[in-house]
């Protein structure tokens, strides 16, 4: 039995049903919708202009990409996944602000060197109008939100992890790039579904060796996994950050070399070693960072002291250090920033901007022991005390940082692929386009296994 669709739906549906009865000057035209997904619909202008985007990231390249019919059902099927993406998005309480898809518009604007209204004006120029662009921009800050929200519920990566990468970099490890193909098969699959997954599998891996379609063109073609239009690109890879069930055979492959297919929780795949590279130059020159040492005072505004009044107080604290009062000892004794007045002031090491541009302005205008003059933050009024100035090699924590980030991009990569098949699983998606209609699983076209080739590769 279908879900509920919604008033909307209903009324697009309708329209689309009813018969030519009417006056030909009252006839609307109405889009036509190429997929419903659940309670929204991917329209035949949204498929369009999709289509168009990745025939123009190709240009130049037309012959990597699979006939017209095979190429809008990978495009329908992502279409189709980020609305699931936005309507999860939404169910789960993350909202856009028109503030900040303004934002977001204006700052593409000025990456590409355009006023707003420039950008309105090319997008018109290019056919697009402003409106549909502001929307799937929307939808695409929704997705990040959601996938930023699934990483921060469900992955982790320990310290352990960290130094096992770094001890692996140190001890001469090496980096692998690597691109897949993924057929997928539904969790609890048939025997069926099974073979019918290791024939495609075989297949394609036949048509790559005999050189009819490069790996990566195969991997637009037939590959099942959210990256297929990047021709199954995973970037470069540690070792600890690839599958056991891969790593195992990529220490002896050479670059191109093909591996698998393998069986997998998402179904089989085949791995190709694109090249190779020492994991030791990956990590690049020693970094260091100018940090400050300084105390402050503070004076608060607030609800109880008005910014004048807490003017004044600041002015007369400075000028009792003016007059050969110790710094530490008017914090001690004035200072509204209860964290530091115990220490006499003294924030400890920091990069300049740490507070903020006003505070380290301000830093870096003294010299070591100067004083400032007051100055004001969203904070309240300060007076601030140089004491020192270093060098800090910086390199082994960004190190740690630039690791934790892979190894926690590689987990969630991972992760939020099998939770984009689950919510493709539990979708209600009915295709309305003759591309789409076809078997996304297994496309007509899909070759077939070699009869003397067997199974497992």
């Amino acid at each position: 039995m279908s879900p509920r669709l919604s008033a909307t739906l209903l009324a697009v549906a309708a329209a689309l049903s009813l018969p030519f009865a009417a006056p030909a000057q009252q006839l609307q035209p109405v889009e036509r919708i190429a997929a419903i997904v659940d309670e929204d619909v991917v329209l035949q202008s949204e498929l369009d202009l999709a289509m168009r985007n990745i025939v123009a990231q190709y240009a130049g390249r037309e012959d990597q990409l699979p006939p017209r019919a095979v190429l809008e059902r990978q495009v329908l099927e992502r279409l189709v996944l980020t609305k699931l993406q936005v309507e999860r998005a939404r169910g789960n309480g993350i909202r856009i602000s028109d503030q900040e898809l303004n934002q977001a518009v204006a700052a593409i604007a000025q990456q590409n060197g355009l006023t707003v209204d420039g950008l309105r004006q090319r997008l018109a120029d290019d056919g697009l109008s402003f409106e549909d662009f502001r929307r799937s921009l929307a939808d695409e800050i929704m997705t990040q939100r959601l996938r930023q929200s699934f990483a921060q519920s469900r992955i982790n990566v320990s310290e352990s992890e960290v130094d096992a990468a770094i001890a692996q970099e140190a001890s001469g490890g090496r980096q692998y790039h690597l691109a897949h193909i993924l057929v997928g098969v539904p969790e609890g699959a048939t025997a069926e579904q099974l073979a019918t997954g290791q024939r495609k599998i075989d297949g394609i891996k036949s048509v790559i060796e005999r050189g009819e379609l490069t790996f990566n063109a195969a991997a637009v073609r037939y590959s099942d996994s959210p990256n297929a239009l990047e021709g199954g690109d995973l970037g470069w890879r540690s070792l600890d950050e690839i599958p056991s069930a891969f790593s195992r055979m990529i220490t002896d492959a050479q670059p191109g070399q093909i591996i698998g297919p393998i069986r997998g929780p998402s179904g089989f795949q085949l791995l190709q070693l694109v090249e190779v590279r020492d994991a030791s130059t990956a990590g690049g020159p020693a970094q260091t960072v100018t940090e400050y040492n300084v105390r402050h005072i503070l004076v608060r505004v607030n609800d109880r002291q008005d910014d004048a009044t807490a003017k004044a107080r600041i002015d007369t604290l400075r000028a009792r250090i003016a007059g050969g009062a110790e710094f530490d000892a008017v914090a001690r004794e004035s200072s509204e920033d209860t964290n530091t007045r115990g220490q006499g002031g003294d924030l400890g090491w920091f990069p300049a901007d740490a507070f903020g541009p006003d505070f380290g302005r301000q830093v870096t205008a003294l010299a070591d022991g100067g004083v400032s003059q007051p100055f004001r933050t969203e904070a309240g009024w300060h007076v601030i005390q140089r004491i020192g100035e270093r060098q800090t090699d910086v390199t082994d924590t960004n190190r740690r940082a630039q690791v934790r980030e892979t190894i926690g991009r590689r987990k969630l990569e991972e992760e939020f692929n099998r939770y984009l098949a689950e919510l493709r699983g539990e979708a209600y998606v009915v295709f309305r386009t003759g591309a789409g209609a076809s078997d996304a699983q297994a496309p007509a076209e899909a070759p077939a296994a070699p009869a003397a080739t067997p199974s497992g590769g």
